[in-house]
């Protein structure tokens, strides 16, 4: 009964079911690995922001380039502060706000962006308290460089002047005529009286949407495999009961097609008007 199993078209559907179970058994274990990983990031992150909050303050230059290692670690930095800009849209405890970002210069020329603190309601340059004058030295926590639409920011363009959506050197090489790290620093303590702006872990360190859509994911080809599994059953029982009922010769005679069914009403028609010729009285006879 089973010796369909056998055949060339069998041999092939039982190979496409054997590869497609393997990619989806592969698929699966990449996305948890995906997920894992980013767990793995999460409790990694987490760590070092507690390592880096004991850790003595390192001099900025030791800390770059900057990488997951070295965001959140104490830095201190000596210069001058120059340009002042708002940035809109952050929240804290749940509050809209947003930060004042000074930057900078130091005596190599370049300035560093830093966030002195954070303000309550709409951006406004009036409220927004000055940088102390003079060379001053800041310690805080370093940050890696923001992404529009990433980790909070804003994805917005075409702000107003004096305000920028998102710290990072690409962005703030097009406000201010002179080149800036690509990292910023929070401060431990805010400036004159500003809330100051708690660290933030790298982008793609957390368990955030992606991570939830990888174990998603993960779910979604582990349920391919078990719906792959069912369609070769239900395939088989299908093909096993056609090949019982052939032998206890219950097949279904195949119904004919149209063209015949056309064929057998025109003979049933013409033989109707031939008897019907034959029934009526010759003229002769009339």
């Amino acid at each position: 009964m089973y010796r369909f199993l056998l055949t060339p078209r069998w041999w092939g559907i039982n190979v496409f079911v054997v590869l497609a179970i393997a990619f989806c058994i592969f698929m699966g274990s990449w996305q948890l690995g995906r997920f894992e990983d980013r767990v793995q990031d999460h409790e990694t992150a987490a760590t070092q922001h507690e390592e880096a909050r004991r850790d003595a303050p390192r001099p900025l230059d030791e800390l770059l380039p900057l990488d997951k290692s070295t965001v959140g670690k104490q830095t201190t930095v000596t210069g001058r502060y120059d340009d002042q800009l708002l940035v809109p849209e952050r929240k804290l405890d749940d509050r809209e706000g947003y930060y004042v970002l000074t930057l900078l210069r130091t005596d190599d020329g370049r300035a560093l962006p830093v966030v002195r603190g954070w303000l309550p309601g709409a951006p406004d340059q009036a409220k927004a308290p000055a940088p102390p004058a003079g060379e001053v030295t800041v310690t805080g926590a370093l940050q890696a460089p923001e992404s529009p639409g990433g980790n909070g920011v804003s994805g917005r363009s075409g702000w107003p002047a004096g305000q920028t959506g998102s710290i990072s050197a690409a962005t703030l090489l097009n406000l201010v005529p002179y080149d800036v790290y690509d990292a910023w620093v929070t401060l431990n303590s805010g400036d004159s009286g500003m809330r100051a702006v708690p660290v933030s872990a790298p982008q793609n360190s957390g368990l955030d949407l992606k991570a939830f859509q990888n174990l998603g994911y993960t779910a979604e080809w582990f349920a391919f495999v078990g719906f792959v599994i069912f369609m070769w059953f239900r395939l088989l029982r299908r093909e096993v009961e056609l090949a019982r009922d052939a032998r206890l010769g219950l097949t279904v005679e195949e119904a004919p097609d149209a063209e015949d069914a056309e064929a057998d009403a025109a003979d049933a028609e013409d033989a109707g008007e031939e008897s019907e010729r034959a029934a009526r009285p010759s003229p002769s006879n009339a």
